[in-house]
């Protein structure tokens, strides 16, 4: 489980707070090696409305974490050869969702997540949308189909949050999870 690579992009949707969340514990994870993280413009954008953080701000999270452009589609995680242990789009807007859906890579994240799909690594994509138009339900059916997880940005409350903070953590646990990263975690369903 050690030395473990993983991609997390931050798109054009409310709910960031969730992505920085995931990328704070993927880069304090002992079996993470490194963190590509990908930042679209209105990612940037929504991420410094909503937290006040800047993209240096999460840089300076941990070494671990590198940022790649969204237009370098000659960074390495754009190739098939290039080792990595899977993605998660957090939040993923309807647009990115449908350009992976469509199978266009005109981006960065796009090429990336079309890279996991085709060589069959976890792709996690938190949806952030609402309501869902038929064209949103449309996509998000063929990426199930084609081998994403689709994981709505819906956080749990049945541990009784009693801040963001704890909704953000909750929801991190559940995304890596999915990633084959389980955390012990004490807001986890008990029975």
């Amino acid at each position: 489980m050690s030395n473990k690579r993983f991609t997390l992009a931050i798109t054009g949707a409310t709910g960031s707070a969730f992505g920085v969340a995931v990328l704070r514990r993927l880069a304090e994870n002992p079996g993470v090696e490194q963190v590509s993280l990908l930042l679209t413009p209105t990612g940037r954008r929504c991420l410094e409305d909503e937290t006040e953080l800047t993209q240096e701000d999460l840089l300076a999270i941990s070494p671990k974490v590198r940022h790649l452009y969204e237009n370098d589609l000659g960074a390495d995680i754009s190739s098939g050869s290039h080792r990595q242990d899977g993605m998660v789009v957090l939040p993923c807007s309807a647009g990115t969702l449908g350009r992976i859906a469509s199978g266009t890579s005109e981006n960065l994240v796009a090429r990336a997540a079309d890279v996991c799909l085709k060589e069959r690594l976890p792709l996690v994509l938190c949806v952030r949308e609402t309501p869902l138009n038929r064209i949103h339900l449309e996509n998000l059916l063929r990426v199930n189909d084609s081998g994403a997880l689709v994981m709505p940005l819906m956080p749990s409350f049945y541990h009784r949050p009693e801040t963001l903070e704890d909704l953000y953590e909750a929801f991190a646990t559940r995304v890596l999870d999915r990633l084959g990263l389980a955390e012990e975690d004490g807001r986890r369903w008990k029975g």
